[in-house]
């Protein structure tokens, strides 16, 4: 079964044709060098080898910045698959669809030379015809997102003219109740629209690079955590998770793995890193498991609706 995934070709689009009319997509992030045997199973082991390199050619970018360049370029690299459909801007308030249809080669010289060839279908879409939720998954910063993990892989296929399935297909096994991690996936963008706004926002701010939040959906490698922050004296990383659904010991273990991750290989000598877990209703082993946890905080939320007379 194919993955969706949307690919930004280039800056604000600057590649966008360049890549349409030569059957590809590409990222450059300053490695100037082949990759066809460098590209190990794990993008783990790839961001251990080439982080330093990506440091050493851009010395005032962080680690976070880097280990997030370095995978993404390891996903266009080795983790898309062949048969993989990619959604790529063209800047026009558009997406173009393609098919992957081959692996890795390196164009020497070229723009976005660590490329895979695509077939452009014969089809497009419309920004406006996807919902809100779509809409906010592929207007996410980074050059790759995955469509499929988040929830959206069928709204896609209606949209092509593919198969018509379930609203929303959640293959996690962690995940007990798909009707709640569906709603807590808008209440994640919900919550980065409007972080300023709250009690974390007077605290934290998610983590941006070069102007850009890079900090909703980081990849660790046991999968990607919702959010990502960084304290206002940046002395302290803050790893944000949503209960979306799943078990309490689940989240629990979840938010310590990401926090583990976060420590090993983002942080830097003089930072701490601490989680907050939120969720819809109170959850009493949440509290029982998180109060051996100090560096873990719990925050319900609470949504308000009101109908205004026009």
């Amino acid at each position: 079964m194919s993955t969706y995934y949307r690919v930004m070709l280039g800056k604000q689009h600057a590649h966008a044709e360049d890549c349409f009319s030569g059957n590809f997509i590409g990222t450059d992030y300053g490695i100037a060098e082949d990759l066809s045997a460098k590209l190990p199973e794990s993008w783990r082991d790839f961001n251990a080898a080439f982080i330093p390199i990506y440091l050493a050619n851009r010395p005032e970018k962080t680690k976070i910045a880097a280990g997030l360049a370095c995978g993404m370029l390891w996903t266009v690299a080795k983790g898309m698959e062949k048969g993989d459909i990619v959604l790529c801007p063209d800047g026009t308030g558009r997406y173009r669809v393609g098919e992957l249809i081959g692996g890795y080669y390196y164009a020497a010289g070229q723009v976005l030379p660590h490329r895979r060839p695509v077939k452009w279908l014969p089809v497009q879409i419309d920004r406006t015809a996807m919902s809100e939720g779509l809409r906010n998954t592929t207007g996410s910063t980074g050059t790759v997102c995955n469509i499929t993990r988040a929830g959206f892989a069928d709204e896609v296929e209606r949209l092509i003219g593919g198969p018509v399935g379930p609203m929303v297909v959640v293959d996690d096994p962690a995940v007990e109740d798909p009707t709640a991690f569906v709603m807590e996936k808008h209440l994640e963008d919900f919550l980065v629209q409007n972080w300023t706004q709250t009690e974390l926002g007077k605290r934290y701010d998610i983590f941006e690079e070069d102007g850009e939040m890079v900090g909703q959906q980081y990849l660790t490698d046991t999968g990607p955590l919702d959010v990502l922050a960084i304290s206002k004296d940046r002395k302290q990383l803050l790893v944000v998770e949503l209960k979306k659904g799943k078990a309490s010991d689940v989240v629990v273990g979840q938010t310590l793995r990401y926090m583990g991750y976060v420590q090993e290989e983002l942080a830097e000598a003089d930072q701490k890193v601490v989680g907050v877990i939120i969720a819809l209703e109170d959850d009493q082993r949440i509290r029982r498991a998180l109060a051996m946890v100090p560096t873990i905080e719990f925050y319900r939320y609470q949504i308000s609706f009101k109908l205004v007379k026009a």
